[in-house]
């Protein structure tokens, strides 16, 4: 997913210990609140993403406790046969409370080590709405978990599991919002980076193992307050894996996915500095249609930013248009929200949504879609986690 989806806002973390505690047993709320909160601002223990270490598949599709935090994201931009236009995202994140290898006597099977939040969203675009719900749980008596074969992430019934090899099965609900997808992968996995060593810093161990699967073919339904819609589409899937925070003066990213219609895909992101500037640990990959990555450095990239939108809700403003330039490759293309209003305002805040692009690569013309993710404009996210 995004390379820094790890440095949630503190809001969001004591949010899910308030869940944590109301969800354990009669008689033991208190301590176990304690110990949560107690251990969740621990890293010591944990490791650290070092260069040099190869992904493997089908492990590295499911968890690693190892490392503190993880994530699963899924985003997808959907359309009936009658047009009518959907974008989705569905993400599970993973908080490690103490390290795998740490030896603690369990009282409980109600104790964890791991907790879980998950995300679900659904922008109905042909109506401007834009609809988004959280849950919380911990990683025991089967509420929440991860796997990686077969591979499945889970929280209660929201889940993501694999059926065969490269298809999945994509499930939630909630508040008269539902999707149940079938996705097909076309690609298999992207690494990032170098060959998956995403290096996010200066200072060591700043970087995440991070891996996507770009173009995932899409079926199946969208419920929205009671009618059901038959969609088809795109989607796209993003793996993070960390122990890591961001690096003194970074504020926030903006983080983008593109499947374009010959078959390219795109990831950039941009870290953005406290005094305005980029940072130099942005990055990205072009993907081609064969499944070639070209890792991009900061300095094969530009990205404009060519319009704004104040949020009625929040007031924070954020970028709404953006104009991305990839010389090397001969690339150029306008980037526009799909809808202006698709800001997340659950335990932490920040823009998430479908996109449309449009533009050129060699003199051709060339379009597809897209999601990006804006953090950091609410508030600075230096020094979370």
């Amino acid at each position: 997913m995004n390379p820094l989806r790890l440095k949630l806002l503190s809001g969001f973390w004591i949010s899910f210990f308030v869940v944590i505690s109301a969800c354990a047993p009669f008689g033991r709320r208190e301590s176990v609140s304690a110990n949560v909160i107690g251990a969740s601002s621990v890293s010591e223990g944990f490791r650290r993403a070092e260069a040099g270490q190869r992904l493997q598949f089908p492990e590295d599709f499911g968890p690693h406790p190892d490392y503190q935090t993880e994530w699963w994201y899924y985003t997808g931009n959907l359309t009936t046969e009658f047009g009518r236009r959907f974008g989705y995202q569905l993400t599970f994140f993973r908080r490690g409370l103490v390290p795998a290898s740490a030896k603690i006597e369990r009282l409980s099977d109600w104790s964890a080590d791991q907790v879980y939040m998950a995300h679900f969203a659904l922008s109905d675009i042909t109506e401007d709405e834009h609809y988004s719900v959280e849950r919380f749980s911990r990683g025991s008596v089967g509420l929440a978990g991860a796997a990686a074969e077969p591979y499945e992430v889970w929280l209660e019934d929201w889940r993501v599991r694999e059926e065969a090899a490269g298809v999945y099965i994509l499930y939630a609900r909630q508040d008269g919002l539902v999707i149940d997808l079938i996705l097909q992968d076309e690609k298999g996995p992207i690494l990032h980076g170098q060959r998956g060593y995403s290096q996010k810093g200066p200072d060591p161990g700043n970087a995440s193992y991070y891996y996507s699967q770009t173009r995932l073919t899409t079926s199946g339904e969208i419920g929205l307050n009671d009618e059901t819609f038959e969609i088809a589409g795109m989607s796209w899937k993003d793996h993070e894996y960390s122990t890591s925070a961001l690096s003194p003066g970074q504020v926030g990213w903006d983080w983008f996915s593109f499947q374009l219609q010959d078959g390219l895909d795109l990831m950039v992101f941009q870290i953005r500095r406290e005094d305005g500037s980029i940072d130099p640990f942005s990055s990205g990959s072009l993907v081609e249609p064969d499944g070639k990555v070209h890792d991009l450095r900061r300095e094969d990239f530009e990205i404009q930013v060519t319009d704004t939108w104040l949020s009625p809700d929040s007031g924070v403003e954020y970028p709404a248009g953006w104009m991305i330039v990839i010389p090397k490759y001969d690339l150029e293309l306008l980037v526009s929200p799909s809808m202006a209003d698709q800001e997340m305002e659950l335990s932490y805040q920040y823009w998430e949504g479908a996109v449309d692009v449009e533009g050129q690569r060699a003199g051709v013309a060339i379009e597809g879609q897209g999601y990006v993710e804006l953090t950091g404009y609410a508030a600075s996210m230096e020094g979370e986690f």
